[in-house]
């Protein structure tokens, strides 16, 4: 049950505010933060809009977060005295979108067939599962650290969290699948078969 906001609530709400700017709040990792924003969710929802942004909570998976809300739901009709935008728009390579995608059907398919409810993936199968969608070098070392790259953008995107103690060892965060619904990764898969045509004559052209 949800509590509506009064003028003595800030120093209640601090807690889920602060952290949802800093980034998700998931239930696993910030349990006062996460029983902080339930309890007071209606209070951190009014107290975000003013900023110009929208909490996304879901309780069944156990994450929240927070989104620009579209121009279009903004009340001030001068842009000039709209708030700033306190959330950025990530713009995320090739290689790294590709990983998100190959990470969030990796997901479904554990929903679909597994008795768990965390998927956990090593690194290894990690640099298996995206190295056949990459254009092929004769640096073998030098294709690895690049995915290793990739593997870290996506741990800062908090869609790969790492296991405690194990580096090579990474958690599929579930939040993954509020970023790329069904149509998301529908459109990437038409466009994933021309890049690889595309890149596979690149490299016989090489």
């Amino acid at each position: 049950m949800t509590t509506p906001a009064t003028p003595s609530q800030p120093s209640v709400l601090s807690l889920p505010v602060n952290q949802l700017l800093k980034g998700p709040i998931f239930r696993d990792q910030h349990e006062r933060a996460w029983d902080a924003l339930l309890n007071h969710s209606a209070g951190v929802k009014d107290y975000v809009d003013v900023m110009g942004l929208r909490v996304v909570i879901d309780e069944m998976e156990g994450y929240a977060f927070l989104q620009s809300k579209p121009d279009d739901e903004d009340d001030v009709r001068d842009a000039r005295m709209a708030p700033p935008r306190l959330m950025p728009r990530r713009s995320l390579s090739y290689p790294v979108s590709l990983l998100v995608v190959l990470l969030r059907k990796r997901l479904a398919e554990f929903d679909a067939g597994a008795d768990g409810t965390r998927l956990m993936i090593t690194r290894d199968e990690i640099v298996e599962m995206i190295r056949l969608f990459l254009p092929a070098g004769t640096n073998e070392a030098r294709l690895v650290d690049q995915i290793d790259g990739h593997i870290n953008k996506v741990v800062d995107l908090q869609f790969l969290r790492r296991a405690r103690r194990q580096d090579q060892l990474f958690e599929v965060q579930r939040i993954i699948k509020a970023f790329v619904d069904g149509q998301w990764l529908a459109e990437f898969e038409t466009n994933l078969a021309q890049y690889a045509v595309t890149h596979t004559h690149q490299e016989k052209q090489q």
